[in-house]
């Protein structure tokens, strides 16, 4: 068990929290919600003795173990078995296959377990740290952002494990459907509040909504009567009749507390800038097209049309030529065979995994939303800055110093300025937070144009797809239809 007592923390004179008191008890599988900045990572920092509190007291019970996943990749055994199972004890050294099993859940082969862990990329070397801190079995599992590298496989596997874990667990992801599966609590953070509640996420935002517009409401009201009371004071206080009473209005005046008006919290809000399509034509036309390097291949003879509001996912594990389809499409690489048939109108609006890398780490924000469109005036480009949550002089930020949430942010903006009929998204929603999702989420279901769109998140693929391109036992289909008739009527390879 776990208490947070009056825990207070600042940093450069400003507060980031304080007077923060929660019980974290046996069985307890916590989702941690807020803004970027609000704190979350602060807080797991404290709880991890990262940190020292200017304030209060962290209470861990005695022997309790607290495991977290270690972005900082550093290996010091030459297999990837070897590796996972050095966190093994020596009563536990047989549990060897606990590890392999953690690891195909991942998506490990057999082979890539008598693979050097460095020969991997880094997604794969952070899914090594996740199927590490697993086998360490700890009392509490802290996981933030454990699904940013993990494929849809993994993150279906990673589901069912955590909600048989034996153990308390404080989760931050971006995706709500991972979330609201596994947890039994939300602790939310809000203008520097913390509340724990049980329950998933659902309604929480709503109830935020209501609360605050209630206090608004009552502020109001509150001012309207205390300014009547002060009219009434100025024109009584000086008749001696009434005296007796304004003094006594006054000082029940200076008693009330004053609500002040909240500050407008930064939000992502945004829609895409949508250029009119070509009619009933197709955007695209992807016929017998065949990719691959050396001889194998990753993609053979796929044939599918993009029409003017098609949303189509791209779904598949890690590895297999989801992002290789992207690039193909955008020009970025060429097929061995077949054709790619773009139409003359067709504007794509590309946002890449890699290309948040391309950002100039010497530029500011606004130079570099600046630099994709040098013809868009300065206001338009200082709204889009805005709209992306960098309003004022947070757009003067160099890119050097951004989160990966923020790069995620600024490469959003860049596509926002640049009118598009078309999509092409490779995993948008690594590093954004939940509600920065959830708007995304909302400008795409709302752009008028097409959408091709690389996802892991079964939530986004519920919600959006009307058409899938499923890399799946060694091959890769067309499937007309939602996701949900997707699991009904075909189904994975690996749960059939």
């Amino acid at each position: 068990m776990i208490k947070v007592n009056n825990i207070a923390i600042g940093f450069t004179g400003n507060t980031i929290f304080e007077d923060v008191n929660i019980i974290f008890n046996r069985d307890d599988k916590i989702g941690f919600i807020g803004r970027n900045g609000s704190g979350k990572s602060t807080f797991l920092k404290l709880i991890l003795g990262e940190l020292e509190p200017d304030e209060g007291v962290i209470e861990i019970s005695k022997g309790y173990r607290i495991g977290h996943l270690e972005q900082h990749i550093k290996f010091s055994h030459d297999l990837v078995l070897d590796e996972v199972c050095s966190v093994l004890s020596e009563e536990r050294e047989y549990e060897t296959w606990k590890g392999e099993e953690i690891l195909m859940g991942l998506g490990f082969s057999l082979e890539d377990m008598l693979r050097d862990p460095n020969e991997f990329s880094g997604g794969y070397q952070v899914k090594i740290n996740l199927a590490k801190l697993l086998l360490a079995e700890p009392n509490m599992l802290l996981l933030d952002e454990p699904t940013n590298y993990l494929d849809i496989h993994s993150v279906r596997w990673l589901k069912k494990f955590l909600n048989n874990w034996d153990g308390e667990i404080i989760l931050i992801t971006h995706d709500r459907d991972f979330m609201d599966s596994i947890i039994t609590h939300t602790l939310n953070i809000h203008r520097g509040n913390f509340k724990k509640t049980q329950g998933n996420t659902r309604n929480v935002h709503e109830k935020i909504a209501l609360a605050e517009e209630m206090y608004e409401k009552t502020r109001l009201n509150e001012a309207k009567q205390r300014e009547k009371t002060e009219e009434w004071i100025k024109r009584f206080k000086a008749k001696a009749s009434m005296a007796k009473r304004a003094q006594s209005k006054i000082k029940l005046l200076d008693k009330q507390d004053k609500k002040e008006k909240l500050a407008q919290v930064a939000t992502l809000d945004f829609e895409f800038n949508s250029l009119p399509a070509s009619g009933r034509s197709n955007l695209t036309e992807i016929s017998n097209l065949t990719f691959g390097y050396d001889e194998e291949n990753l993609i053979e003879k796929l044939s599918f049309e993009v029409s003017a509001d098609d949303k189509v996912c791209i779904i598949g594990r890690n590895g297999k030529g989801k992002s290789t389809l992207l690039k193909l499409v955008m020009g970025d690489l060429h097929a061995k065979e077949g054709n790619i048939e773009v139409h003359e109108k067709t504007e794509f609006g590309y946002f890449g995994q890699m290309n948040i890398d391309r950002l100039n780490p010497n530029l500011s924000i606004y130079e570099e939303m600046q630099n994709a469109a040098p013809t868009i005036s300065q206001t338009a480009v200082r709204r889009v800055c805005g709209n992306m949550m960098f309003s004022g002089g947070l757009s003067n930020k160099k890119i050097s110093v951004l989160s990966g949430g923020e790069k995620s942010r600024v490469m959003l903006g860049k596509i926002l300025l640049q009118p598009a009929n078309m999509l092409l998204l490779d995993e948008p929603t690594n590093h954004l937070d939940l509600e920065s999702c959830e708007s995304l989420l909302g400008a795409i279901k709302s752009f008028p144009g097409a959408v091709l769109i690389v996802t892991h998140s079964e939530y986004f693929l519920k919600e959006i797809a009307n058409k899938l391109i499923v890399f799946d036992d060694g091959k890769v289909t067309v499937f007309e239809g939602t996701y949900d008739d997707f699991l009904r009527k075909v189904g994975w390879s690996d749960e059939q």
